[in-house]
């Protein structure tokens, strides 16, 4: 087994020398990501250092070092934030990042692309949506909580889709484009190829955790005007929109199937949850 090395921060100064010696292929997971209260004076440029300078600088690194493939774990915030009815985001959808980390990662491949051209570095890009399993955290970690508590949710009466992904499935992906010849230089998105409303995916969360979801039948209509007078567009849009992800691309190119279904995805993450 290769021994970790600790390279500290990651930017445009980091030095990956050491980290890329013997290394045949590099899977870049690290991201500024996930910022909620963000004190940064300019949050577009400090997503940029680490996303997109950071992520450029250790590429750079690789192909110097002889790295034959980097893949590169982008986001569907590439594409948008939402979608319409029926009309799922694919790979050749043009992209229309709306925040600072969806900006960066778009940057980042972009830049990944030009160096691919220079050097002949293999990319593969990977934009997954909600990405759930043992630790997860964030909204979905809140969502648990609630349930667990049994919080009434008015939540009950959600007629969206929404695309997620399992991190079992994420990570098999991910190990199938290691070596996959057909996967060089290609962008895929990837889900568990299973949309659930929020209703939906609130109940299925209950049953995971042996809890019932207690949903109030509240009429999205009103959600969304009580979210307008509190401010909360963003929040109401992520609970009552639509983001679904094509993944055709994936099962075609490369013959990939999620392992994994959702209930099972759910599962996992409701028993770490519990243990803890």
């Amino acid at each position: 087994m290769a021994n970790a090395v600790v390279v500290g921060d990651i930017g445009p100064e980091t030095d990956w020398e050491q980290a890329l010696s013997g290394v045949d292929t590099v899977i870049h997971l690290a991201a500024r990501a996930h910022v909620m209260n963000d004190s940064s004076s300019d949050p577009l440029a400090e997503f940029r250092r680490v996303n997109v300078a950071g992520t450029l600088n250790f590429a750079q690194h690789a192909a110097a070092a002889g790295v034959k493939r980097f893949i590169f774990l982008s986001s569907v915030k590439v594409n948008g934030e939402q979608t319409a009815p029926g009309r799922p985001f694919t790979e050749q959808d043009s992209p229309a990042p709306q925040d600072p980390y969806g900006i960066s990662k778009h940057e980042a491949e972009e830049g990944l692309h030009r160096l691919s051209t220079e050097t002949g570095l293999e990319i593969v890009i990977i934009r997954p949506p909600l990405v759930y399993g043992p630790g997860v955290k964030g909204n979905f970690s809140g969502m648990m909580r609630w349930i667990g508590k049994g919080i009434p949710l008015p939540l009950g009466a959600i007629r969206n889709q929404r695309s997620l992904v399992a991190l079992d499935n994420l990570v098999d992906f991910i190990i199938t484009c290691i070596d996959h010849p057909a996967a060089a230089n290609q962008t895929f998105l990837v889900a568990d190829g299973e949309d659930l409303s929020t209703t939906e995916l609130l109940r299925r969360v209950g049953q995971a955790m042996g809890k019932p979801a207690r949903l109030i039948p509240v009429p999205m209509s009103v959600l969304k005007f009580g979210a307008r007078l509190l401010g909360k567009q963003a929040m109401a849009q992520r609970l009552c929109g639509n983001l679904q992800v094509d993944i055709s691309k994936a099962r075609e190119v490369l013959g990939w199937e999620p392992p994994v279904r959702v209930g099972e995805g759910l599962g996992k993450a409701a028993r770490e949850r519990e243990s803890k």
